[in-house]
């Protein structure tokens, strides 16, 4: 290849790399989760109480965080963070959620409905219901809200309505022991009376595949807090809360818009900085440095993560830690041009040398993060995760692409005569 064509293949990849990042960048970016100290929302860490002599086990834990899922489907959050913490607790994250009392209530608070005669002996239960299948529907008659459900068993419902026909069939909302006083209360609140009376309509026809239930107590809102409770079904454990928090929309919107903003002066002054002391290698470190912040994005997207507040600084440091890899790079080639070696033999002698030195600092860094993400809690893992995706992402553009980049200019042999080109003074090189 002549000089001109090495430095014509340098400049396609360049301006190709730029325009497939210019036009992807925005969608990348709308396409990533945004977590709630980003977004506003709310979390809640629960300790799992096991019932009836359980034991806390993984698969224990699975299924609590299988039923927590079904719950916040009910509220319809979008991309729920759901995850076990330690050995018994469940952290839950739901970003973008305006009320969060709602949410807390319904995903701590147990529906055990039960269907029972005038003696008290159970009929029917919660467990019969087909999942999902309440709604609120109106009498044609009063216009007030009721809750409709369907059963999984039509014969087990016929045969048992059959035998209390013309009887009343009293409907329970019970409660476990233990239950704390709070959710005693809003489930007054939700039915307008105490807890576990809902009503005790009379049986007026056999029954097969679906039933209502009514109050005269309710509102449509206090219907469909019900026939979601119901729809979410119950929970393989007790729950016992003991964090919470609530970020608001607004706060989550202004930590991110500065966030963002910071990030862009900081790494504006780290590419103006690298320009203005290394000068042809300073051009390639801006040029890694853009295409490895959108690498981590697009990463992100495809992992279809949550990006966090923790996460960003990680993505900030791995930009910090892609500069030390091409600072190191250039001073070791500088080292060599001072030396007297030519561009050529200092451009391999230096990037062979400081291969090692980058490889064990991120080396190290991989296993810090490893263990701080084994050992700590949701917050610390996701700032683990970024931390080794952006190490080895700018091992890939910071090492491997720079030097790739790099390698096309000095081998054109351009700036053979000019090591000021590379930052270096020609009274510094002690041959020429």
């Amino acid at each position: 290849m002549t000089k001109w064509s090495r430095i014509i293949i340098f400049l396609l990849i360049v301006l190709l790399t730029f325009a497939a990042i210019g036009g992807t960048v925005m969608d990348v970016a709308r396409g990533i989760t945004l977590g709630l100290d980003l977004k506003g929302g709310f979390e809640i860490l629960y300790q799992v109480v096991p019932k009836d002599g359980q034991e806390v086990t993984s698969e224990l834990i699975s299924h609590t965080v299988a039923a927590l899922d079904r719950r916040v489907n009910v509220i319809g959050v979008s991309e729920p963070d759901i995850r076990p913490e330690g050995t018994d607790r469940v952290r839950v994250k739901l970003a973008g959620i305006d009320n969060p009392d709602d949410a807390r209530r319904l995903l701590s608070t147990e529906a055990h409905l039960t269907f029972r005669d005038a003696e008290d002996n159970e009929l029917l239960s919660g467990e019969d219901l087909k999942e999902g299948s309440s709604r609120v529907v109106y009498d044609p008659n009063t216009n007030l809200p009721m809750v409709e459900m369907h059963f999984k068993d039509p014969n087990k419902v016929r045969e048992i309505t059959t035998e209390v026909l013309g009887q009343p069939m009293v409907i329970w909302m019970d409660f476990e022991e233990g239950v704390d006083s709070y959710e005693v209360e809003k489930m007054k609140e939700l039915t307008g009376q105490e807890p576990k009376y809902i009503s005790a309509p009379v049986v007026r026809a056999v029954l097969s595949n679906s039933g209502v239930i009514d109050s005269a107590y309710w509102d449509f809102n206090e219907a469909k807090e019900l026939s979601d409770l119901l729809n979410a079904g119950a929970l393989p454990v007790e729950l016992v809360e003991m964090q919470a928090r609530s970020v608001g929309a607004k706060l989550g919107e202004n930590a991110m818009n500065k966030t963002i903003f910071a990030g862009y002066v900081g790494c504006t002054l780290i590419i103006l900085y690298m320009l203005f002391y290394y000068r042809i290698p300073g051009v390639v470190a801006a040029v890694t440095i853009i295409a490895y912040i959108y690498l981590i994005l697009l990463v992100f997207d495809w992992m279809n993560a949550t990006l966090t507040l923790p996460g960003i600084a990680a993505l900030v440091l791995g930009v910090g830690m892609a500069v030390d890899a091409n600072i190191i790079t250039y001073e070791r080639i500088k080292d060599e041009l001072r030396s007297g070696k030519t561009l050529m033999s200092a451009f391999r002698a230096g990037s062979r040398r400081a291969l090692g030195t980058i490889m064990d600092a991120n080396i190290t860094t991989i296993l810090a993060a490893g263990v701080l993400f084994y050992f700590g809690s949701s917050a610390i893992q996701g700032f683990a995760v970024m931390l080794i995706l952006s190490i080895l992402l700018s091992i890939l553009t910071a090492v491997f692409g720079a030097r790739l980049l790099l390698s096309l200019l000095v081998s054109s042999r351009a700036f053979d005569r000019k090591p000021r080109w590379f930052g270096v003074k020609e009274s510094e090189i002690r041959e020429l």
